[in-house]
């Protein structure tokens, strides 16, 4: 069987948001298209197939994703942070 690809984007504003959320989900092409926006709109796209899958399983765009995400989403968007801080 061929494994399915997913894809989600998330949003985090520390200072309006209590925890991330989930912008759009998608699979297949759905995930190519997610994945080709982020990086034309310069979007850092990071690989993580369990999260990406836990949040297309489990939660709704526009929710924000739920307390046993946040570690993973953590380490992801502080690695998306980092980059784009030594970018500018």
């Amino acid at each position: 069987m061929k494994k399915r690809k997913t894809a989600s984007a998330l949003a985090y504003n520390k200072s309006r948001d209590p925890a991330p959320r989930l912008l759009v989900r998608g699979r297949d092409r759905e995930a190519e298209r997610i994945v080709a926006a982020a990086e034309k709109a310069g979007v850092a796209v990071v690989e993580d197939a369990a999260l990406a899958a836990l949040l297309n399983a489990g939660v709704n765009p526009g929710d924000f994703i739920p307390e046993w995400c946040w570690e993973a989403a953590a380490r992801i968007l502080a690695f998306v942070f980092e980059k784009d801080k030594k970018i500018r």
